[in-house]
């Protein structure tokens, strides 16, 4: 988690390791043990190296000990499911909650192909439709308030079945929907590989973004189910493709390079949670320039001159310092 600097679910509303890390202990490529912090809520004491190290899937050196925020448990909490004709309806109302300052815990947003894969290996019968699901938290009495306030949201862009429930089971049924996601893409192809890719752009994108992308993954000739992280601008692809197929392989990297190269061009990024590692790391120079890159190289060498902490990943081979 800490390498990747990834997150999930929660980070809508908690934010994703790099907020969630007070400080943390790793070993160097030279073997010295370095601490990043203290136990301080804030600190303006050098270099932020925390930081530095959350991300850096392992080119820098090895995690070894994390200082973690904690977060008190809400006392309620309601879990909320909504219809929509289309997934660009059902981001658009995920844009206006978050634009309206309601604070959700979790917005999700599945497509129609997702909740047809849920159906095929649960043996539910769920409305094979673009769904958006809900998590609201802190007293009784607040958590019904935004609930009722996002039922309203939803009904002004053709949201329909608005439900929700109070009940941990209840609950908990419903959050193995999302839960249960990419297991149950393999119920359509079960002899099939998934790639499976992010992109992240900024919020205010996110419907055009995910349009464009699911307009694509439509038309193609494999199955591709879409999950979001909606309330932060991350969605997620999973390419299902037969890997004794090279034409079927290509297919998904066409897609996957569609979706970076269109998130790019809205101002995101080619990886809200997933890292880099080795199949990202063309994106990165038109991400974050050339310089960028330098910087980042640099940093490498002078921290791991032997080049020995997870070689060839991260950054690309061709950037020279």
């Amino acid at each position: 988690m800490c390498a990747t600097r990834c997150s999930g679910s929660l980070a809508v509303r908690y934010g994703t390791m790099r907020d969630n890390v007070i400080n943390l202990q790793a070993v160097l490529p030279n073997g010295d043990i370095v601490k990043t912090g203290s136990r301080a809520r804030k600190s303006a004491a050098g270099y932020d190296l925390a930081r530095l190290i959350i991300g850096s899937e392992g080119t820098l050196g090895v995690i070894t000990e994390v200082t973690l925020r904690l977060q008190k448990l809400p006392s309620h909490s309601v879990v909320a499911m909504c219809n929509f004709k289309t997934i660009k309806d059902a981001a658009d109302v995920a844009i206006a909650t978050m634009l309206s300052g309601i604070q959700v815990s979790r917005v999700e947003l599945l497509d129609e192909v997702q909740i047809r894969a849920i159906n095929m290996a649960n043996g539910k019968n769920l409305p094979e439709v673009p769904t958006l699901m809900f998590e609201f938290i802190g007293t009784e009495a607040y958590a019904l308030e935004q609930t009722l306030l996002v039922q309203k949201i939803a009904a002004e862009h053709h949201g329909s079945d608005f439900v929700f429930v109070e009940e941990p089971d209840a609950k908990t049924e419903l959050w193995k929907i999302r839960k249960e996601a990419l297991w149950a893409g393999f119920a359509m192809e079960p002899d099939h590989e998934a790639m499976i890719t992010d992109v992240c752009v900024p919020l205010s994108r996110l419907a055009e973004c995910i349009s464009a992308s699911k307009k694509l993954l439509d038309a193609s000739p494999l199955t591709c189910l879409v999950i979001a992280h909606a309330g932060d601008g991350n969605f997620h692809t999973i390419i299902l493709f037969d890997p004794s197929k090279e034409d079927q392989r290509k297919e998904a990297e066409r897609l996957n390079h569609f979706m970076v190269h269109t998130a790019l061009s809205m101002e995101g990024t080619c990886t809200g949670e997933h890292g880099v590692g080795t199949g990202k790391m063309k994106y990165l120079e038109k991400e974050l320039g050339i310089e960028s890159l330098r910087t980042m190289k640099r940093i490498k060498a002078a921290l791991d001159p032997n080049n020995i902490m997870n070689p060839g990943k991260l950054i690309p081979p061709h950037v020279c310092i």
